[in-house]
Order: structure tokens, then sequence, then C-alpha cells
């Protein structure tokens, strides 16, 4: 899913339009699944109104703690309460995600945002993810 904004709009802001556009069709019979399994992104998404939005979605939060936040805790003593769970292994496949933004970035259009409508970004947006899906699949059987 992809959502298009405004320069200055920070992406955390927008997690909740995100997670609406998500239909991923299931093998078989049956309604589009709506709902990932996990979110795995960086330390900038730790934060409190996330976790709590993807707690409301039952939605694993695969995101490690800033170190703030830690020490914040350990200030607090017994108090701080405890940790949020973290899948290290899981969270290893996060250079999926870093590969594939790489590989939109080599885009010149998508890197420097030429265009002037939003509607044509996403359209590009889109077309890029396509074929580099479709370039992974190729060597498929």
């Amino acid at each position: 899913a992809s959502v298009v904004t405004g320069g200055q709009r920070n992406d955390g802001a927008m997690l909740e339009a995100v997670l609406a556009d998500i239909h991923a069709p299931r093998r078989g019979r049956g309604r589009p699944r709506s709902r990932p399994d996990a979110v795995i992104a960086d330390r900038a998404y730790s934060n409190g109104p996330l976790r709590r939005a993807l707690r409301r979605r039952r939605i694993t939060a695969v995101i490690p703690e800033k170190r703030d936040t830690i020490a914040a805790r350990a200030r607090r003593g017994s108090a701080g309460g405890r940790p949020p769970a973290f899948d290290a292994g899981l969270y290893k496949g996060r250079n999926v995600i870093e590969r594939s933004f790489a590989l939109a970035k080599q885009w010149r259009g998508l890197a420097t945002r030429y265009d002037k409508h939003a509607i044509i970004y996403r359209a590009a947006v889109t077309l890029c993810a396509i074929l580099t899906w479709l370039r992974t699949l190729g060597d498929t059987p």
C-alpha cells in the first residue's frame, strides 16, 4: 500500500491510512486479508501512539526502543513498567524493506518528486513496485 502526502507530513501520522489500504488476497476462497501479522520499523516509529494503534488492530510491532526511552524507564525503576516485546529475528528482515526503498530511489522522478500532481506520483510509485516485483518473480519457475 502507498499513501502520498505533503513533504512536511511525517510517516507515523499516516500509519492508519496505509494499514487501511492493505488488501492481501488469500490462497483459495475468502475475502482478502486487511491486517498484516507484524509491522517492522526502525526506532523513529517507537512512540506510544503508534504502538497503541498497532495494538488496537492486534498487529505485532517489531520496533526497537529508543535509547532515551530505555533510560527513562530505568530511571523510574519499578514504576517505569516493562519494555515492549521485540523479536530480533524478525527485525533482521527489515533490510529487505530498506533495499526496496533503495531500488525505488533509482528512479529519478521518484527520488526528486518532479511530478506536480499526487496521482501521477502515486502511479509512478505503483509502476516501480510492479516492475520490481516482476523482476523478482522473473527467475521463479
